[in-house]
Order: structure tokens, then C-alpha cells, then sequence
């Protein structure tokens, strides 16, 4: 299957911009091309940043819709997938909605990983009272904070803190996450269900492609 991955922020790092797709490739087999969004290096992290977003990523989707099979809007925010759901025949899947989705599957409370003191609106619509916890490192205020040290060591500590809360499974809110590949790193200390919301967008394609081949 070819896949267009968007990724929500801006980056001449080609290491960083193939992170996800990597992961779908490894994961799923999927053939992905990554394309990313202009003038946001930060990406998106409020609601300024996600209405700006929302016109670029659709923009980009209707030029790569032409030559791939499926679309994923890699940010846990998922701006311009009902646009672009909207403008384009083929399926579209945003990580935010995905994850959300994949969460339900577990039984007990949900907890938040993400930026500080946030949760991307497709998370908390769809998790509603599920969604028992909140959190986020202090010093992570854009997705590209988790890219630093101290992100990285305060997302630990956080996770950590929301298991000890009670939390039964931990949502990623930020494909920042993904970027550092600290789903697994949490399965492995935390003993609980990890939910990475690219994985999850990238499960929920495959999914859909096992049913319609059926």
C-alpha cells in the first residue's frame, strides 16, 4: 500500500521528517512518503498553530492525494482531516482520532501523555470520561521539546506518575513521542498498554485494507 504521511511541523532534518514513516514502513509494510507542512518548526501546540496548520496540510494532501492509496495526518491534533476527508477519495486517517480510538479498546482509565497541560481535541472528544488523567512534562510546551534532554527525562517521569495515579493505559498526545520512540521504551518500565498515535493511525489503515480485501 502507498501511503502519504503529513507531517504537522517543519523540518530540513531528514532523519527527524522519515521518523514516522519509518516506523509504518517497518511496522505494516507500507510504501510511505512523508511530506511536511511549511513554516511551522514547532509544529502544532495551540490553537493558533492549528488553524494555521489546517489549510497546509490540506493543501498538500490534495497534491499527494493523486499518487498514493491512503493518507495519515501524523499529529495527535489531526488538523485538516475532516477537510481533506471532505475534498479526497481515498481514506484518510489522522494519528490524534486513531489513538483516541485505540485507547477505547482497553478497559479502565485512560491516561494522557502529551505537551504540558494539553490534550488535542480529537483525544478528548473521543475518550470523554475515559480519559482519567492529564499530564505533561513542564518543560515540553511544542513537540519539539521532546526532542531534548530534558523533555525526554521529564516524559519518563510523567508517565511514571500517571500509572502511579491509577491510569491502566497511556495515550500518547503528541507524535513528538513518536519521534523519540518512547512507546516502547514505556511498555518496557511501565508494565501497561502504550498507545503511539502513528501506530495507531497506521493500524487502524491496515485494518481497513485486511476488511476490504475480505
Amino acid at each position: 500500500m502507498r501511503v502519504g504521511l503529513i507531517r504537522a511541523l517543519t523540518t530540513s532534518d531528514r532523519r527527524l521528517l522519515h521518523t514516522h514513516g519509518r516506523l509504518l514502513q517497518n511496522t505494516f509494510g507500507f510504501d510511505v512518503t512523508t511530506r511536511c507542512i511549511p513554516d511551522q518548526p514547532s509544529g502544532v501546540y495551540n490553537e493558533e498553530s492549528l488553524r494555521a496548520a489546517v489549510p497546509k496540510v490540506v493543501e498538500i494532501a490534495l497534491e499527494m492525494a493523486g499518487g498514493v492509496d491512503a493518507l495519515i495526518i501524523s499529529c495527535a491534533a489531526d488538523p485538516g482531516l475532516a477537510e481533506t476527508r471532505a475534498l479526497v477519495d481515498i481514506p484518510v486517517i489522522g494519528a490524534g482520532s486513531a489513538a483516541a480510538a485505540a485507547a477505547l479498546a482497553f478497559g479502565g482509565g485512560v491516561g494522557v501523555l502529551g505537551l504540558k497541560h494539553q490534550v488535542p481535541g480529537p483525544i478528548s472528544e473521543l475518550l470523554g470520561e475515559r480519559m482519567l488523567l492529564i499530564d505533561g512534562p513542564e518543560s515540553v510546551e511544542t513537540p519539539d521539546g521532546f526532542l531534548m534532554p530534558t523533555g525526554i527525562f521529564e516524559a519518563l517521569a510523567t508517565a511514571h506518575m500517571l500509572v502511579d495515579a491509577g491510569a491502566d493505559v497511556i495515550v500518547e498526545a503528541s507524535t513528538g513521542l513518536t519521534s523519540i520512540g518512547m512507546a516502547d521504551v514505556l511498555r518496557h518500565r511501565l508494565g501497561v498498554p502504550v498507545i503511539d498515535a502513528v501506530a495507531a493511525a497506521g493500524a487502524m489503515l491496515a485494518s481497513a485494507v485486511a476488511a476490504r480485501e475480505l
